[in-house]
């Protein structure tokens, strides 16, 4: 449904469509290898994290673990612009994602062209490391 937004008080009022809600966050993303997170940052503050690990042997693949949203800022659409932040740094350094998160896999099943599938037996691998390290969980 449309409505009606303006940049600036100055400015009129023009129709805009409703995007979805993963395509409405503006935030910047940080990715700390070390620490195992892709954090995103709203107003110069923490909003959400993709947990993950890379597989051994490095470089495996990056397996998204859990992603979480802080409460004040859900509905803003900064999962989806951390799983396929995730995705895209996935691609750039050329090694396939394994969405053993719940809300990273359902994402790649919403956005198939932007998150290819990892290989069943990469993912079985992906289970069986992280079973034998919960600590990367």
């Amino acid at each position: 449904m449309p409505s009606a937004v303006r940049a600036s008080r100055n400015e009129p009022y023009r129709t805009r469509r409703a995007e979805p809600m993963t395509e409405k966050a503006a935030v910047e993303i940080s990715d700390d290898r070390e620490r195992g997170t892709l954090t995103a940052y709203e107003g110069g503050k923490a909003a959400g994290t993709i947990a993950y690990f890379v597989m051994e042997p490095a470089p495996g693949a990056l397996v998204a673990v859990h992603t979480v949203v802080r409460p004040e800022h859900e509905g803003k659409g900064i999962a989806g612009a951390l799983v396929r932040k995730f995705y895209g740094l996935a691609a750039q350094e050329g090694v396939p994602l394994v969405p053993l998160c719940p809300y990273a896999a359902k994402w790649a099943q919403r956005h198939p062209d932007e998150a290819p599938a990892a290989p069943e037996e990469l993912v079985r691998e992906a289970q069986r490391q992280l079973k034998d390290h919960p600590e990367l969980f």
